[in-house]
């Protein structure tokens, strides 16, 4: 029987490569690959010249099998677009069907964009807590963030170009006008580490380009200092927007927060006073 490595790759600059992870790619009977294009790219600067199929999110019901099939007679190298196979991409699905089938899987680790990201932001990194790409659709993503609120730990985000303004609006709405590092294209040609507040980011970035990771601060509190009432009032605007009922906002939002219920509800009643408008 043979075995599944699992092979990180470089996430822009061809050079980061480990030794190690060469030679596995050289060896192995077959190369599964989330993008042929990227991997054949890498392989032909190094001058490799094994078997490549593609296993992505549209063909990997069919191709699993086969993979499987062939794990029988040999070892397969797995390699996503960049980075890490089984981190947002469908690489997991494979290894989970031949953890399953009994074959043997092993990492072989190299770049990541989530630690280049912490490693370059300024940030605390020594607890963190990674949460992909977040939803696309709004309602899903405020949620989402909603969660993760009262969450002390540095924040970790993929975001597309195209929906990072709109996700940017929705952290500063849900979480406050927090620290964050926006990293773009981390080790390509246009490399780009933006430092600052989340509204600075967004002043800086009006037309974004390429792939961003985000680094976000954890829960101010956690540095001992109040939540941001700004925060906690576009919570609560959004949700009497919605109809929700005061006890149910306040203990939703005082849970998001960490905050005393009585607290929250002070500033309900400011709300309903007029204090602010939706």
């Amino acid at each position: 029987m043979g075995t599944l490595f699992i092979i990180a790759t470089p996430i822009g600059n061809l050079e980061d490569i480990t030794l190690r992870a060469l030679r596995v790619l050289s060896e192995a009977d077959l190369i599964a690959a989330e993008d042929t294009r990227t991997t054949r790219a890498l392989l032909t600067r190094h001058g490799i010249r094994n078997r490549l199929v593609s296993y992505n999110e549209h063909n990997m019901r069919a191709r699993t099998p086969q993979l499987l099939a062939a794990l029988e007679n040999g070892d397969i190298a797995l390699v996503s677009e960049a980075g890490t196979p089984g981190v947002s991409d469908p690489g997991h699905q494979l290894l989970l069907a031949a953890l399953d089938a009994g074959f043997a899987a092993v990492p072989v680790p190299g770049p990541s964009a989530v630690v280049a990201a912490l490693a370059a932001s300024g940030l605390p990194m020594r607890e963190f807590t990674f949460l992909g790409f977040p939803p696309r659709r709004p309602g899903e993503r405020r949620r989402a963030l909603t969660a993760v609120a009262s969450e002390p730990r540095t924040l970790v985000f993929f975001e597309s170009p195209h929906r990072l303004r709109r996700t940017l609006e929705d952290i500063r709405a849900v979480l406050g006008d927090r620290r964050i590092a926006v990293c773009r294209e981390l080790t390509k040609a246009f490399e780009e580490v933006f430092r600052g507040t989340i509204c600075e980011a967004l002043h800086h970035f009006t037309e974004p380009r390429g792939e961003f990771t985000l680094v976000i601060e954890g829960r101010a509190a956690a540095n001992g200092q109040a939540a941001d009432d700004e925060a906690v009032r576009q919570q609560l605007l959004r949700l009497k927007a919605d109809g929700a009922k005061a006890r149910d906002a306040v203990a939703h939002v005082a849970s998001a927060f960490g905050l005393p219920k009585r607290s929250v509800y002070r500033l309900w009643l400011d709300l309903k006073r007029g204090g602010s408008s939706p």
